[in-house]
């Protein structure tokens, strides 16, 4: 582990920080909270390590890592041994880990761990093993401010601004295969959002004046055999990342036919078409004030990542994608299962990194796979989980890719309409870029008071991602 570069016990701080800082306020949760906090690697090395009471024996890290990596299936985030907590929670290939051996809230040490990893994004620029390393005495400065003798004090990005004063090192983001084309000025990478919101090593004079905004969906969709929907929804979220100079009031303008069910807003009536959320909730920052006719959102935006809206719409919609599988028993030993997945999408659009599997039987003894003439296509068994899987690089809208599986069983199923129950479902994973199946839109992002020298650049970005992705034999 890293050893910090400051004293493990620091002063309770109270009342004001001096001229120009906030004052930082305690929040007691009820009694004692964590009493002891790491970052691990996937490896199960320690690479930040805080010990903030000192009532929890040493070598925990090493006990948790070894109870995790040998636990059957998936362990669970909260867990008791010998009488020790042990609450974690699992972001970017690391372990973010509390112990405690008093009575704590459970949930409420997720949300503290949930916001800390946040705040080490926001301050890093991205979070993963490299810039958590790179950056430990900045990492380090960052939990003496967010935690004092075990109690969480603010995990606020705007508030640690004014308390934190190492920059960050800023790390270099891997490049993909795929290349934007140069020509085009209108677009950036993905990865021109992860800049840290502090000071930083290399910092440049011309550092630009950027406002990033992001439509994530979820969507959790379950299909019978046919390919009718059985269940769907979408779950969203508008996220915001904010380089701004000076912290102007923003206006995000959003369709103006969205509607929200049992609620009575003004402006367009839902006409066909028109976008009908269930329920959304908003971030504290937004003034709703014209949202009711106008769909507009006022905002001051705050330093780093944030939810700026989160909707949920169960509503019917056009899904991104539709399965049919096939199963036939051809002797009692050979089954053949056919899927076919068609892009319900436009032709401009695509889908990236797309994985079909399946499950087959567990008599399961070879299997062959057919492809046919399809590039940047592979499919494989994986003997151990006894699941088939087809990995699609990209799945271009408007096509269908279809895969035959001829397998042999060791053990024969005398009943025909036993396969059905051994083989599937057929679960997708994919991820659509400038895409979004609900046709939310954001309609402007302006600056309340424009200024003629201050005009920055404004990024919008569309992503769909499955959540869950079912569809039965």
């Amino acid at each position: 582990a890293l050893a910090p570069t400051s004293p493990p016990h620091r002063r309770a701080r109270v009342g004001w920080g001096g001229p120009g800082r906030r004052a930082l306020l305690r929040v007691d949760v009820g009694g004692a909270m964590i009493s002891q906090f790491y970052i691990l690697s996937l490896r199960g090395d320690t690479i930040i390590t805080r010990d903030f009471r000192g009532d929890v024996v040493k070598g925990t890290a090493e006990i948790f890592f070894r109870k995790v990596k040998f636990w059957h299936g998936d362990a669970p985030p909260i867990f008791n041994l010998d009488g020790v907590s042990y609450i974690f929670i699992k972001k970017n290939g690391l372990y973010f880990v509390a112990t405690t051996g008093h009575n704590v809230s459970p949930v409420a040490v997720v949300e503290m761990l949930s916001k800390m990893a946040k705040v080490f994004k926001d301050f890093c620029g991205v979070l993963n093993e490299e810039s958590i390393r790179k950056n430990f005495v900045l990492v380090y400065e960052l939990l003496d401010e967010m935690v004092d003798f075990g109690h969480p004090q603010t995990t606020n990005t705007e508030h640690l601004k004014s308390c934190i004063h190492n920059e960050a090192v800023v790390i270099e983001t891997p490049k993909t295969g795929l290349n934007l084309p140069q020509w085009n000025p209108r677009t950036v990478p993905s990865n021109a959002v992860h800049r840290p919101v502090g000071p930083t090593s290399n910092d440049s004079r011309n550092k630009k004046n950027e406002i990033f905004v992001d439509i994530l969906e979820r969507i959790t969709v379950l299909m019978s055999a046919n390919g009718f929907v059985v269940n769907s929804a979408i779950d969203g979220s508008i996220q915001m990342k904010s380089y701004l100079v000076g912290n102007p009031e923003l206006k995000l303008a959003l369709n103006e036919d969205i509607q929200i069910k049992n609620q009575n807003l003004g402006g367009m009536h839902g006409s066909y078409g028109a976008v009908v959320l269930d329920d959304c909730n908003f971030h504290e920052c937004v003034d709703l004030e014209d949202f009711s006719e106008l769909r507009t959102l006022s905002f001051y935006p705050p330093d780093g990542e944030f939810a700026v809206m989160n909707y949920r719409i169960t509503g019917d919609f056009r899904v991104p994608f539709r399965i049919n599988p096939f199963v036939e028993q051809q002797t009692p030993h050979k089954i053949e299962i056919t899927i076919k997945v068609r892009a319900d999408i436009p032709e401009q659009n695509y889908g990236g990194n797309v994985q079909v599997s399946c499950m087959l039987p567990k008599g399961t003894a070879t299997v062959s796979n057919e492809l046919g003439a399809a590039t940047g296509q592979s499919a494989e068994y994986l003997s151990g989980e006894h699941k088939l899987v087809w990995n699609i690089k990209k799945f271009q809208g408007a096509t269908e890719a279809v895969l035959k599986s001829r397998v042999t069983l060791s053990s024969p199923i005398s009943n025909s309409s036993n396969i059905r129950k051994e083989v599937g479902p057929v679960s997708l994973t994919f991820e659509i870029p400038m895409y979004n199946v609900s046709n939310l839109q954001v309609r402007y992002l302006r600056i309340s008071e424009r200024h003629k020298t201050y005009n920055p650049c404004r990024w919008v970005r569309y992503v769909t991602q499955s959540s869950s992705y079912v569809c039965r034999f």
